[in-house]
This record gives structure tokens, sequence and C-alpha cells, in this order.
């Protein structure tokens, strides 16, 4: 794959697909994928998702051979999930390996804990998820080295050397800052080091890492992979199941398994992903348009605006560029008054849904931003009245 594969934001790119093999031509489009991926071979009489299976144990007479044995390891729920998950995050790679988990950060906890050991060295983004920070100490603790870095500018590749697994964001969360994958991963790979990649914000259908050679995709399912706010889900899809044997031992170890229930929904909602991250990723570029020009609004950020810092780098491995837009407002009364004058954006941590949120980040004390920062997340409403209620709000909150 070469830096100029990815074309546009909306799916339609026209390079090849890299290290799986074929080109784009050569798959179904994302929304077929999205509509069709994991669902087992029709049955007469049968439904074509079958409903979610609860079950602690299962008929195991003589020996033990089978896929079900017990419900802590497996469930036929999880399984068509993390199928259908692993064709989007890795289509065509038939040596990857998806498992599923009852958050996003017991994903990202099993991939980091199952692969390090005391006296390695891990890096980490210092401008990542606001629970990186705690897993920090933890890691801390174990008698594991941990560095840090900034996303903007690759600069993670300074603290590499001598590193066993190097974290990415990109997007960042909550400050939008992207970073070059193909230059961090093969400098990881030149020194035998491995490579995760936190693909939360932009979800399978807004890039890839294993096809930009990352070796752990990791994702929060709660946000757009989902998009209800109804569901608690994280993931993994490794590049090949010798990876993933850490991981899955990990998560039998801990029992971090998600419900049937969770499982179900989750692959329920994966059927009108492209729907969604197509209207809300051209929503929240509307938004980023819309405030361009509001004198109150400094340190705009968009990966899909033409002159965001992150655009070159983003347009070269993205192909949406994600549902949230972060902002700036003179000072946190300024930004309350804004939040609490929207009529139709809910005051709400998390993003990705298909109804509109936004926050002031600082709120929470963990994320280096000002007082007055917004992260917005567009949802699926008509992008004519977001920016109405926006721009209202933003009048209003100057009285």
């Amino acid at each position: 794959m070469t830096s100029g594969d990815f074309v546009t934001a909306n799916g339609e790119g026209t390079g090849p697909e890299g290290e799986s093999g074929g080109t784009r031509a050569t798959l179904p489009g994302d929304g077929t994928r999205a509509v069709r991926a994991g669902l087992p071979e029709p049955v007469k009489y049968e439904p074509t998702l079958p409903g979610p299976v609860f079950a602690a144990h299962f008929h195991l007479p003589g020996d033990p051979t089978g896929p079900y044995t017990y419900g802590r390891d497996e469930n036929p729920t999880w399984t068509l999930l993390e199928r259908a998950i692993g064709e989007l995050e890795a289509p065509g790679l038939d040596s990857a390996e998806t498992l599923s988990f009852p958050s996003g950060m017991a994903a990202i906890s099993a991939v980091l804990f199952s692969q390090l050991r005391a006296g390695d060295v891990v890096v980490l983004p210092d401008d990542g998820y606001q629970v990186l920070p705690l897993v920090r100490e933890q890691l801390t603790a174990y008698g594991i080295e941990v560095r840090t870095a900034p996303t903007a500018g690759d600069a993670q590749l300074e603290v590499l050397d001598g590193a066993k697994l190097l974290w990415i964001e990109t997007p960042s969360n909550p400050g939008l800052d992207v970073c070059d994958l193909r230059r961090l991963v093969a400098a990881a790979h030149a020194q035998g080091t491995l490579v995760a990649v936190d693909n939360t914000l932009a979800t399978p259908l807004g890039q890839r890492p294993l096809e930009l050679g990352a070796d752990f995709s990791v994702a929060s399912g709660t946000k757009m992979l989902t998009g209800h706010g109804d569901v608690l889900l994280g993931y993994v899809t490794g590049r090949d199941a010798g990876l993933m044997a850490p991981v899955r031992r990990w998560r039998k170890i801990v029992g971090a398994i998600p419900g049937p229930m969770e499982a179900w929904l989750a692959h329920r909602s994966l059927a009108t992903l492209q729907l969604r991250a197509d209207r809300q990723t051209a929503t929240a570029r509307t938004i980023a348009e819309a405030l361009r020009d509001r004198p109150e609004v400094t340190g705009l950020r968009y990966p899909g605006l033409p002159d965001d810092p992150s655009y070159k780098i983003a347009s070269q491995q993205m192909r949406r560029f994600g549902c949230v837009v972060s902002f700036t407002l003179p000072s946190r009364e300024r930004a309350e008054r804004f939040l609490g004058a929207l009529r139709l954006v809910d005051d709400a941590t998390s993003f990705g849904g298909v109804r509109s949120t936004a926050e002031r980040r600082g709120r929470w004390g963990g994320d280096a931003v000002p007082e007055g920062f917004i992260r917005f997340s567009a949802g699926a409403e008509d992008p004519e009245d977001l920016v109405t209620d926006i721009l209202r709000a933003l009048d209003a909150s100057a009285e």
C-alpha cells in the first residue's frame, strides 16, 4: 500500500488493499460488508442473525474437543460478532483473529498486560485516552518502564528505542492529532517492537491499522462501531493467531468476557455502520466549517478540514475522518453556558452515537486541555438543524 491509496474520505479508495492481497475492486464495498459481516450460512426457517445464546455451560459428553465447552471460554454469539468485526478490520487477511471484550478498557488491558513483562519498555501517547495514565500507574507497579510522547509529529519515535510495544492512538482523543502509521510501524518493526493501534475514533471503516502494518487493532465498540449509546463493548483484532494466543489466555484468566446480549446488540448495530459513519462524518465536517468564522472559537480541529494540521497524513491513511470535532471557547463559564443552551445535543461523555453529544473535557481533570475545550460528537440528526442549534447556542452563551 502506498501513501496515495486512499484518495477520498468516503470509502471510495482506488489503491491496492496492502499486505492482505488483492485490490479494493475484488472486495465488497463497506456497506455490503457491514450489513452482511459475520452472518452464518442461511438455514431454512432460521433467523438471518440468530438471537443471543445465554449459556454458562454446554452439553459436553466425552472429550471436550468441540468449540463450546464453558461460558467463560467461548459463546456462539461472540463467535459471530468476532467474525464480523474481523471482516471489517482485516478483509482478505485470513490469518487475522478477533476477540471481543466487555469494554474498550478490557480490550486495551488485555493487549498491554498479556504482551508485557517486568523489565519491558512500552511507549504510550501522552495525549491519548483519559484512562491511560491509570494504566501507566499499574504498568509501572508491575516493573514495566513506560515512556510517553505526543501523537503529533510522530514524536513517539524519539522514545522508541528498545521498546517491546508501541501503543498508538490516531486520531488522538480528544485533541485529534494524527501520526504517520506507516512510518511508526516501519521504525518499530525494524527493531522488533510490536505495534498496537487504538482505532476507536476512526472505526474499521475509517482506518484499518493492520493493512497499515500494525500487529493489533484495538477499540472500544461502545462508540461509533455500535453507535447507539446502549452497549459497552471492546475488541482486539490481531494479525495472526500466534499474536492473539496470549490475549485469549488473558481474557480467560481474568474473565473479561462480553455478555451475549451485548454481543448480539453490537452485531445487530454493525449493519448500519456505513450509513451512520457517512452521515456523521459529513455532518462533522459541516459543523467544523460552520465554526471556522466564529470569533469566540479557537483551536478548531477536525482531520477532514484541508487546513487542519492533521489533514495531510490523515488523508493518506484514513478513508473517513470520524465524527468528532474539537474546539475551545474563551472560558469554562462560556463553555458551560454554550452546552446548557444546546437543544439538540446532549451534554454527555462518550462519542460516536446517533444522538449528538458534547462536553467540556476539562471537567474530568485528566486531559491537558484548556478549561473551555469542547469535544463535540456529530450524530445522525439533520446537519442543518445541528448547525442552527450550535450557532444559536454560541450566540446565547455570549450574553
